[in-house]
């Protein structure tokens, strides 16, 4: 049947209330007992029956918001006529495309009028996490509003749903079926890892699907599973099991303080009250936000990143580059900043900012995975003068309540993914299915050479390729001779054959497994990736665009590709960022070289000043102590007038010399200017710290002291050394060096 007659059906569907429920039991493996029932949606007897051909045929008319509150209102309305009472709990889909649309009010009256009541779970495709991230936690919300429970759906499917736990919380986590079905491999083990870390923190409950055997159950229980769904516990039927021993289903309770989705919200607002603020220049933030990228790329997949940039002529070129590769190798990227575009890269999402957002004065940075949360949260403090000395007030916080809650005041002004959405009002209808061979389903005008179809895509300099997923290893079933040019192979060497061929070993297997979860999951793809043409497999780049066609049934037919040639865009991106690295080299050099003492090659204060800052949030994070040491030459201004300004740096650098080598690796030195230097001890027990630096202090005086070959003769020189001890002289660097400066004078005295 086709899309035009099932969309016809719908309207008598919808008209007459022909959605109706069935529902499946969800089990407690412990005990055996039904503790709560998934609504599932029926159409009427007909091609309308089944879920993927109903909700199909919505999309393709645009009236997708339409059934989905039709298939909850069913859900609700058949519970509570199948004699569904609580304890029982009731699990209830909601389809991404109408995430804060929903009606929940008229679900809520529902729920309540129902005999003895009945606690409801939502549950959220992972499909809803990256499309619509802030209508996504503004419904999660409202459903904890209302007293309902929040499910996640096909947990591993892909790895988005295990980025975006610690930003939903949910109470339920419904692992995917293949996680069961299948055999274990390192991607269980990764999955597993991150949804029972979860589980420990939150007390979340962990539901298995798809268990159709006892082999299946005995997985289940071995991934951390307590509850769980199939056939082997009965299959989807009118209303409770008869006979069977039901029970309560028990979820964790939210804290009071749970995480805020509110937009007014900002992430530096997010900070405890407690929680000490440093005071620095834009260098410093640039670094730590550059690290903070690099632990997400670490991450990779599995990890959320949120960024702010204050105005967009801050988002460089060398910024671009950074966050290209991240929206590549991590889950959800967004970057938002004043004049930023709502897609400011390919993949990048964004938002329209209000003008009096208060993130428009911020510098924040936040990275939050399963195992993982780091936040750089500043505020800038409004100096005028140079960009790079602009001061900030700042954070550098891994509290990882912090750390959710100021990604979640991200991604709740983030905008909707800007593609219309399939079967929302505005978007076309699906394209009729396209077939191959005779009777698969695309019109056999495709295949002729005399058809409108068939010129026009002789004649596209794309690639154009189809493959038939109904058929075993998805073969190629139509390629056009751009195609062919491409490939480096006639079409009677490519028809039959999966796409695969064109892949080599030297193919990124990320850019592979993107395509692999796409085409499995029915979805749009776009990538870029290596490739190689004919019998001599000559490497060239293919920016690749793949689109699912469905069949009259509903489920995916064919896919579709569109493949370009980037080659030489691709290698003069190369070539350009080679170029920026070659700068970037040149640049952090003459930035070192703008921070060392020339005479001596040690740091000088400024450099110095923030290697203390950082070391000093180790010291916070470990429970130890700092001690800065002022170091000032006795006797150095005679050697300097008696022999002249040549021995006296002759003499500056053997003291340098001196001073490093009785330091520790981890230790800090630099050279304050003319006879003084500074020395910071890091690592130091608090209760002895105090003591270790006197006595490295006199071991300094002794190396200093010792005679110096000079001039034909021997010199000798002396120090005064003043110490400053962290946390117990000062709470920074310029309270600590006041204090050692001030020790030192009194020594001299």
């Amino acid at each position: 049947m086709t899309v035009p007659t099932l969309v016809t059906g719908l309207d008598d569907v919808l008209a007459d209330g022909g959605v109706r429920s069935v529902f499946q039991p969800i089990v407690d493996l412990d005990t055996g007992a039904v503790v709560a029932y998934e609504a599932l949606a029926r159409g009427p007897e007909g091609p309308l029956e089944r879920p993927d051909a109903l909700f199909a045929a919505a999309r393709a008319a645009g009236r997708l918001a339409e059934l989905d509150t039709a298939c909850r209102t069913a859900a609700l309305r058949g519970a509570v006529a199948s004699g569904l009472r609580a304890p029982l709990t009731l699990f209830v889909n909601v389809e991404p495309e109408v995430l804060d649309r929903a009606p929940l009010e008229d679900l809520l009256a529902l729920a309540t009028a129902a005999p003895g009541g009945l606690r409801v779970v939502l549950e959220i495709t992972e499909r809803a996490l990256a499309a619509r991230p802030a209508e996504l936690l503004r419904t999660v919300e409202r459903v904890r509003a209302v007293g309902w429970g929040v499910a996640v759906d096909d947990v591993g499917a892909e790895p988005i749903s295990l980025a975006f736990m610690p930003l939903l919380r949910p109470d339920v986590i419904k692992l995917d079926l293949r996680l069961v079905q299948e055999r274990p491999g390192p991607v269980v083990a990764e999955i597993m890892n991150a949804v029972n870390a979860h589980a420990e923190r939150t007390g979340a409950v962990v539901l298995a699907e798809g268990i159709e055997d006892d082999a299946h159950l005995a997985t289940a229980r071995a991934l951390g599973a307590t509850l769980g769904q199939g056939w082997l516990f009965g299959r989807p039927g009118p209303g409770p099991v008869p006979g069977a021993v039901h029970g309560e289903l028990v979820l964790p309770a939210q804290p009071a303080d749970s995480v805020s989705r509110d937009a007014d919200v900002s992430p530096f607002a997010c900070l405890p009250d407690h929680v000490p603020l440093r005071t620095s220049r834009k260098t410093l933030l640039i670094e730590l936000s550059k690290q903070l990228e690099r632990e997400a790329m670490r991450l990779g997949s599995a990890c959320v990143v949120a960024a702010t940039f204050q105005e967009a002529r801050h988002f460089t070129p060398s910024t671009t580059q950074r966050y290209r590769d991240l929206v590549e190798r991590t889950g959800f990227v967004c970057a938002l900043g004043e004049d930023l575009p709502v897609e400011p890269l390919p993949g990048l999402r964004g938002a329209a900012l209000d003008p009096a957002d208060p993130v428009r004065g911020e510098w924040d940075v936040a990275v939050v995975g399963p195992h993982f949360a780091a936040a750089l949260l500043a505020r800038d403090l409004g100096d005028a003068g140079p960009d790079a000395e602009r001061r900030f007030a700042y954070a550098l916080t891994y509290d990882r309540e912090t750390v959710v809650r100021a990604a979640a005041a991200l991604l709740a002004r983030v905008a909707p993914r800007q593609e219309p959405l399939p079967g929302c009002p505005g978007t076309p209808a699906p394209a009729p299915a396209a077939g191959s061979r005779a009777g698969q389903g695309l019109p056999s005008a495709v295949l002729t050479g005399g058809s409108l179809v068939e010129r026009a895509l002789a004649a596209t300099p794309s690639g154009v390729s189809i493959v038939d997923m109904r058929l075993p290893d998805q073969p190629l079933v139509y390629v056009n001779p751009a195609f062919e040019q491409l490939a480096g192979l006639p079409r009677e060497q490519l028809l039959g054959r999966n796409c695969r061929f064109l892949q080599g070993p030297d193919t990124d297997p990320a850019v592979v497994a993107a395509v692999r979860r796409a085409v499995d999951a029915g979805e749009e793809c776009r990538v870029t990736m290596l490739n190689h043409r004919g019998p001599e497999r000559a490497p060239w780049w293919n920016e690749l665009h793949l689109a699912p066609v469905p069949g009259p049934d509903g489920a995916i037919a064919q896919y579709i590709g569109v493949q370009v040639d980037v080659t030489a865009r691709v290698e003069a991106e190369r070539a350009l960022e080679q170029e920026r690295d070659r700068t970037r080299t040149y640049l952090a050099r003459i930035e070192q070289l703008a921070c060392t003492d020339p005479l001596t090659g040690l740091p000088d204060r400024r450099r110095l000043e923030e290697q203390v800052e950082l070391a000093l949030w180790d010291a916070r994070a470990r429970d130890e102590a700092l001690a800065l040491l002022f170091v000032d030459l006795v006797g150095f201004k005679g050697v300097n007038d008696r022999l002249g300004h040549a021995a006296g740096d002759e003499l500056l650098v053997t003291v340098a010399d001196r001073l490093r080598h009785r330091l520790r690796r981890g230790d800090l030195l630099a050279r304050l200017g003319g006879d003084e230097f500074l020395v910071a001890l890091v690592g130091l027990p608090q209760e002895t710290a105090a003591a270790e630096a006197r006595q490295v202090a006199d071991e300094l005086v002794a190396a200093v002291g010792a005679p110096v070959p000079l001039g034909g003769g021997e010199v000798r020189v002396g120090a005064s050394i003043g110490v400053g001890v962290w946390p117990g002289d000062g709470a920074d660097f310029p309270a600590l060096l006041h204090a050692a400066s001030m020790r030192m004078h009194a020594s001299r005295r």
